[in-house]
């Protein structure tokens, strides 16, 4: 990488870990740290893969990985718009009053990480050397720990009524897992 591009990176972190400190940690959302770590591999793989884009774009590889990149559009666009009608947000769209259980969350309860999980899938297959694969699979270990902890906080949030919604969908694949 050129020393534009480490610059670039290093405020990319910055403005990451201020904003991950802003909106969850500072609060006591401690979901949000391993979600930092999930933003930090996605990031690193942007920088790492960026100029091959749009090489060899035919191939299998590509497809596929555009096929994710468009897909991960889905999950968070049907989260985001489910939260931000059902969930009576406080400040940020995340720090709901109401458990939302409808539209997207009716059959999965963490879209959002999902589609962070695709995003992340797509970017390192625009060139999967042994460091992307590597973030990738970083990426998904820190979205299923950040899942898990915030499952804990809600539990601590909405009490039975989120157990109960547990029972009833799954965390990121419908009727999967």
């Amino acid at each position: 990488m050129s020393p534009i591009e480490y610059t670039l990176l290093a405020i990319g972190t910055l403005s990451l870990i201020v904003a991950s400190w802003r909106v969850s940690l500072k609060a006591g959302r401690y979901h949000g740290l391993y979600r930092l770590v999930s933003f930090e591999c996605i990031l690193i793989l942007v920088f790492l893969n960026w100029q091959r884009w749009f090489t060899d774009p035919f191939s299998a590889r590509q497809i596929i990985s555009w096929i994710l990149l468009t897909a991960s559009i889905v999950p968070a666009s049907l989260g985001f718009r489910s939260l931000q009608l059902h969930g009576h947000a406080q400040s940020q769209f995340e720090n709901t009053r109401a458990l939302v259980t409808s539209g997207i969350y009716r059959h999965i309860r963490h879209p959002m990480y999902l589609s962070l999980m695709l995003l992340g899938s797509g970017v390192c297959l625009k060139d999967p050397t042994g460091i992307a694969v590597g973030l990738g699979v970083v990426n998904f270990i820190a979205l299923v720990a950040t899942a898990l902890r915030e499952e804990k906080e809600m539990i601590e949030k909405f009490g039975e009524e989120y157990v109960r919604y547990m029972a009833e969908s799954k965390m990121f694949i419908p009727k999967l897992f």
